[in-house]
């Protein structure tokens, strides 16, 4: 009866930890029509203290954009693609400037018209992926991985592959349409 008991116990806390420790949410603006949007460029690449896991993160976003359809441009993109990235508790502040020329992010200094600044909150090891329409320069799709990103890189990158995978794996796409026209 304990051995029962014992395992029963296992099995749950199993289950819970691996229930933390890939927590993906996603959203996205259902009324846009995601068939318009065929090229994307980096906007904000994510900042970690291992550059070789920022392009790993570069990298299986990339992966994932085009296996919906999706061109990687350097410039005059559909979509733009931010991403953020923190192993403990942190704030930060993403502020978007309307009217700089080209995408109208803060770079080289100067002010360039209204801004818009959002505070976020990052859990430990998240990952956070952010989709901007060019033209309108909001939002389109957002999604976030808890426990991704751990200070043990061993664990980094196949962690990381499976949980953008997961991320992108409802990824609003219109491949079929595309490949009809």
């Amino acid at each position: 009866m304990r051995t029962l008991a014992a395992a029963a116990v296992c099995l749950l806390l199993l289950g819970t930890t691996a229930a933390l420790a890939d927590d993906i949410q996603t959203d996205y603006n259902h009324s846009m029509d995601f068939s318009k949007y065929h090229t994307f460029m980096w906007i904000k690449q994510p900042k970690t203290d291992n550059p070789i896991m920022s392009q790993r993160i570069v990298d299986d976003v990339n992966a994932q954009l085009e296996a919906k359809g999706l061109r990687l441009v350097d410039s005059n993109a559909d979509l733009g693609i931010a991403a953020n990235t923190a192993t403990r508790e942190q704030h930060t502040l993403q502020t978007f400037y309307d009217g700089f020329p080209g995408w109208g992010w803060y770079r080289w200094g100067g002010y360039w018209g209204p801004a818009t600044t959002i505070v976020e909150t990052y859990e430990v090891g998240t990952l956070l992926v952010d989709v901007f329409d060019s033209q309108m320069k909001q939002v389109v799709w957002w999604g976030s991985a808890t426990d991704v990103v751990s200070d043990k890189p061993e664990k980094n990158a196949k962690r990381l592959e499976e949980s953008v995978a997961k991320m992108f794996k409802h990824f609003p796409s219109h491949n079929e349409e595309r490949e009809s026209n």
